[in-house]
């Protein structure tokens, strides 16, 4: 059968019901793929999503490849957003700290990706850095804890208004 295109699993959420399991139906036995796969991420805080690939044997036996977390995981994870930019470029929904780029980096650059195509630390970093600017992430040499939760507010209200500025757009399109 080879192998499955990778797929984005959650840890430890693999359950034979509702669970990441059903993805997988390559004849392949479902419960036991699943206690295997959450076997091989209890130790990986639940729910944060992991590249992985299944390669599935024609004796229907498999192996399950699991990457590290993707780097946009870590970038808003480290940044404390929930999610990237809807305009990048335009929009700053976070910061990151060179130091804080650094330690992903370390995690990163054991990614098969990095290791197969052996990329220095410095090009890993340089990689998030892009990464980082595409989620709408501004990447600072240093960030004091004042400074960032007066961007934080400052990001809150300004989201708050355009919600407020979209609701009375929405209202004043269902009036006509």
């Amino acid at each position: 059968m080879g192998g499955m295109p990778l797929s984005m699993c959650r840890a430890s959420l693999g359950g034979s019901g509702a669970g990441e399991g059903h993805r997988f139906q390559r004849g392949i036995p479902i419960g036991q793929f699943c206690k295997d796969f959450n076997e091989q991420t209890k130790d990986i805080k639940d729910g944060i999503p992991l590249p992985t690939r299944i390669v599935v044997r024609p004796d229907r036996s498999y192996e399950i490849q699991i990457n590290k977390p993707t780097a946009s995981y870590f970038l808003l994870s480290a940044a404390g957003a929930e999610k990237g930019a809807s305009n990048p470029g335009h929009e700053v929904v976070g910061m990151v700290t060179l130091k804080q780029l650094y330690e992903i980096a370390l995690v990163k650059s054991q990614d098969p990706c990095f290791v197969l195509r052996d990329m220095p630390l410095e090009k890993v970093i340089r990689s998030l850095m892009g990464s980082a600017r595409s989620l709408g992430l501004r990447v600072v040499r240093d960030l004091n804890v004042e400074e960032y939760a007066a961007f934080l507010k400052q990001r809150a209200e300004t989201l708050a208004a355009e919600a407020e500025a979209k609701a009375a757009e929405q209202a004043a399109a269902g009036k006509k």
